[in-house]
């Protein structure tokens, strides 16, 4: 058998590399006796390759989420995000959901491409598209790739409705295209933050931004006219639930005027690395998070049904909602409703060298 690390890696979020659900054979880590079990754990470099498809839009009918279409630049995310919901999507590429989710990006260079397409379809109808729904479309390979950037221009281009979700400072180099679209009500952005203690979050999410700089994206965004909320996304019991009310306060000063927020979810096999990374990094209160997490779940590590799998059940799970509530109103944040406009839709001529005839500014 192959030796596999079940060491923290420096920049990285899983302790481990386990086997994809579906593949034949389980690869565990054992000492050879050679001495290797001792040694650092090696650097594991990311490696990003093109994903050649036909279609760009995911569409679903969940009840739990205010979007029915979005778009997902990559698969797997280099942030290392060790409670991210999205890692069992990895087995589906023959892939580990732990440390290949971080490393083995999936891209999708023709995502502005396709999209162009999709709005020209006689049958489209415009709706606001989720950038990013599964995984973070601002994490670092976007430095280099721009592709959530293209996708952003094709949206402005088609005046088009786009919901943006990040924990990534990354956005602001796209300033100038979300307060091109915020003048016409395009656009919402969510900053993620799950807890303003450094070490905490370095631990945690490895290579998002640190919780100060996404309070001065908050910021930025706001003073620059573009529409933020903050969403609270996971609430960890015993591990960042005491933070709920300072985060949201912290966000508010910053900028936000909304506000969400999702109690932790361990689908398939992100509960046995959830659980080994807490035994890791917080051995003290490991038992204490994972019963939490259980009592909010009637005794199962996670539940999959709809108004369920994001808020849980029991004690704490209405604890948490009573506390949400009663700090939004007390900080004044989802006050009203902000709703995104599908009027401004238009398809621009095929030529762009083609004049416009009665252009409205």
């Amino acid at each position: 058998m192959e030796r596999v690390t079940s060491e923290p890696i420096q920049g990285r979020g899983a302790v481990g590399n386990p086997t994809g659900r579906y593949e034949a054979e389980q690869v565990l880590p054992f000492d050879d006796e050679w001495g290797t079990i001792e040694e650092p754990p090696p650097r594991v470099t990311t490696c990003v390759q093109a994903e050649v498809t036909r279609t760009i839009l995911s569409s679903n009918r969940s009840p739990d989420l205010s979007f029915d279409l979005s778009l997902n630049p990559y698969k797997g995310c280099e942030h290392g995000c060790i409670y991210c919901y999205a890692r069992p999507s990895h087995a589906w590429l023959g892939l580990s959901p732990g440390l290949d989710f971080e490393t083995k990006i999936t891209c999708k260079p023709d995502a502005a491409k396709l999209l162009r397409k999709e709005f020209r379809r006689r049958a489209y109808r415009p709706q606001v598209i989720a950038l990013g729904a599964n995984t973070d479309p601002y994490q670092p390979v976007e430095e280099d790739l721009r592709i959530s950037r293209s996708v952003l221009e094709v949206m402005a281009e088609h005046r088009h409705p786009v919901a943006i979700i990040t924990k990534s400072a990354r956005i602001r180099r796209d300033l100038d295209l979300l307060v091109e679209l915020a003048r016409r009500d395009l656009v919402q952005v969510m900053v993620s933050v799950t807890t303003l203690i450094p070490q905490l979050a370095r631990r945690m999410e490895p290579r998002a931004s640190a919780p100060a700089r996404r309070l001065a994206v908050i910021k930025a965004l706001t003073d620059a006219g573009v529409p933020v909320g903050v969403m609270v996304a996971p609430v960890i019991p015993a591990l960042t639930d005491p933070e709920l009310e300072q985060i949201l306060e912290a966000c508010r000063d910053a900028g936000a005027t909304s506000a969400g927020y999702i109690h932790v979810r361990l689908p398939m096999e992100v509960a046995a690395l959830f659980e080994g990374w807490l035994k890791e990094h917080y051995p003290d209160r490991a038992v204490r998070v994972m019963d939490r997490i259980r009592d909010s779940h009637g005794g199962d590590v996670y539940r999959s049904e709809f108004g369920v799998r994001m808020r849980g059940t029991g004690v704490f799970a209405k604890l948490l909602v009573h506390r949400f509530r009663n700090a939004t109103r007390r900080l004044e944040l989802n006050v009203g409703s902000h709703s995104l406009s599908t009027e401004h839709f238009r398809l621009p001529p095929k030529d762009e060298r083609q004049l416009r005839l009665f252009e409205v500014a």
